[in-house]
Parts: structure tokens; C-alpha cells; sequence
């Protein structure tokens, strides 16, 4: 059986935790805005992980012993929460895995430290967002008990809308 290591990312690893966001969406078409240009903002969004670790936690996962993913925990007073507005919610963003290593549990152990996490911090939900066409993700977040939340879903910015997950912890 193969284990997968979640832990936080080291500063010398965050140019490699950007790339592995960056590839996982890239591979995906989900960089490609509606017009069929490639989104560059969202991808150096995506890349600067530096900005992100300042106050919220960057993960990455290891498979064997190799960075193969990566996600960002946002907890009360990180400033990148989205949906998260309550002090016992938490929120998990930018969750991305490497296509070679898709399929393998990766994803499935990221968000299973989100939940334990959660339940440390005394948190009572987790909240997140996906692009509607994020199916592979919805699947792995629905296997861990999260469940749509329509009145949630919005618009980052005219032309991408969001659609909101939410799980109890």
C-alpha cells in the first residue's frame, strides 16, 4: 500500500508547490477562461505560494516520499478564506495534485487533514468552492461527507462562478 504524507510545506518548497497547483489546473483546462485565453492572473495567483504561507497554512503531500500535492488551509484570520466568514468554520483552497500521480489517494489525504484539523481547532464546518467542471474534486470531496450548498455558490469575478461545498465537523 502506498502512504501519503500530508505536512506543512517548507519556504524552499514553495516554488515547488506553485508549479504542482499551477500543472493540476493546467492539465485540467480549468486555466482556460470562458473566451479560450489562458487565465495568466490566476495561474501567478496559483504560483505564489510565498503570499499565501504568510498567514494561512500551505501543505504539500508527499507519495513515496515525493511532493506530489499541494493545498492551502485557510483558518480563522487567514485573509485568503472566501466562503469561510465565521470564526468556526474553516476553509481549504488551491488543492491541486500532480496529473502523474492523479488517482492514486493523494487528494482523498489532503482533505482528510482539513477534516482532522478541523476537529483539532474545534471548528464546526469546513466550506469550499470549485469551478462547476471540477468533477473529479467533487467526487473526492463527496466521499469525505461534503455536500452542495447552492446558496453559497458565487461569482470571484464576471464570467467564472463557483459552486460551494460544505461539511460539518
Amino acid at each position: 500500500m502506498t502512504t501519503v504524507l500530508v505536512r506543512p510545506a517548507a519556504p524552499a518548497e514553495h516554488a515547488l508547490a506553485g508549479e504542482i497547483v499551477v500543472a493540476a489546473y493546467s492539465a485540467e483546462g480549468y486555466l482556460v477562461r470562458a473566451d479560450g485565453s489562458y487565465d495568466v492572473d490566476y495561474a501567478a495567483k496559483l504560483a505564489d505560494v510565498a503570499h499565501r504561507a504568510e498567514d494561512s497554512d500551505v501543505l504539500v503531500a508527499e507519495l513515496d516520499g515525493e511532493v506530489v500535492g499541494t493545498f492551502t488551509w485557510c483558518g480563522p484570520g487567514s485573509s485568503m478564506r472566501e466562503l469561510a466568514t465565521r470564526d468556526d468554520q474553516g476553509e481549504f483552497r488551491m488543492l491541486g495534485v500532480r496529473p502523474d500521480a492523479a488517482g492514486r489517494g493523494v487528494a482523498s489525504a489532503m482533505v482528510r487533514w482539513c477534516l482532522e484539523r478541523a476537529a483539532v481547532d474545534g471548528l464546526r464546518e469546513i466550506v469550499i468552492s470549485s469551478l462547476p467542471e471540477m468533477v473529479p474534486a467533487h467526487q473526492v470531496y463527496e466521499r469525505h461527507g461534503f455536500v452542495r450548498h447552492p446558496d453559497l455558490d458565487w461569482s470571484p469575478v464576471p464570467g467564472t462562478e463557483l459552486v460551494a461545498f460544505t461539511r460539518s465537523v
